[in-house]
């Protein structure tokens, strides 16, 4: 089995498929046009800038090149990571980037040194492929965890304050939160397990088998993938959690609520 090679024509096409998207807008007068026009030349504009870069450094098969590369992509994800949600607090960029590096980085080395074995280490048709997609799916679990912790803080604020007053601790008082973001930022992944294989095929999966792999084996390494999200998600999720409250509590067992503010009041 060979792989069928699409031309530019082919993908025109297929792009011409977001006039739906734009027919749905106007006809629901969503006022969303000009966002799905945006989203849509990012959309190839970003995923052919990567396909000539994947193709130099596969090209060039060096760690001094690979690795700069997945330092970029782990930054861009942080950064992606803070900008979710009404409220934001001093440093949430820098807990992003945190608990996405730690989280994405660390299973991603389970992965490819215990799991895979590849070698060298630094091999970029794995490497950067499977940093890719943890760190994409990491990146969902942070944003959701932080906006919902950010969210809840801000709804329970009286019976926070309340319960600080009459003796609760820090975490006493903001451990319902804090569950209740790290629920929110674990169930996409969640979801997506609950489905794979009945409902969608995996772009891993589907990739390989398009490439002429046996589907078992296609199997396998999408079985490996989806752990490793998994794990690397909760981390994450659960990381940039706690960043958060120890932002806005104070080792005094007091809320800072004051650090939280409105988004657009924080770009003024």
């Amino acid at each position: 089995m060979t792989l069928q090679n699409l031309s530019l024509w082919d993908v025109a096409i297929a792009a011409l498929l977001i006039v739906v998207n734009g027919v749905v807008s106007v006809a629901l007068k969503l006022d969303l046009e000009r966002k799905l026009a945006w989203a849509a030349v990012r959309t190839i504009v970003q995923l052919l800038a990567i396909g000539y870069v994947l193709g130099w450094v596969f090209r060039y098969d060096r760690w001094y090149v690979v690795l700069p590369l997945m330092i970029v992509m782990t930054l861009i994800a942080g950064f992606a990571g803070a900008q979710r949600g009404n409220r934001t607090y001093r440093g949430q960029r820098a807990d992003s980037v945190l608990s996405i590096w730690v989280s994405s980085w660390l299973v991603a080395a389970v992965g490819l040194f215990v799991v895979i074995r590849i070698h060298p280490w630094y091999e970029p048709q794995y490497a950067i492929p499977i940093l890719g997609m943890i760190l994409g799916n990491t990146l969902t679990g942070v944003s959701l965890g932080i906006e919902r912790m950010t969210e809840e803080l801000t709804a329970r604020r009286d019976r926070v304050d309340m319960a600080l007053a009459l003796g609760a601790t820090r975490w006493e008082a903001a451990q319902a939160p804090a569950r209740q973001a790290v629920r929110a930022g674990m169930m996409p992944t969640l979801n997506q397990m609950a489905v794979v294989g009945v409902v969608s095929l995996p772009g891993m999966m589907t990739g390989q088998v398009l490439a002429g792999q046996s589907p078992l084996q296609a199997v396998r390494y999408q079985i490996v993938i989806m752990f490793l999200i998994a794990a690397s998600s909760a981390l994450g999720t659960v990381g940039a959690v706690l960043l958060t409250y120890r932002r806005l509590f104070s080792a005094e067992h007091r809320f800072l609520s004051a650090r939280l503010v409105e988004r657009t009041a924080a770009r003024r």
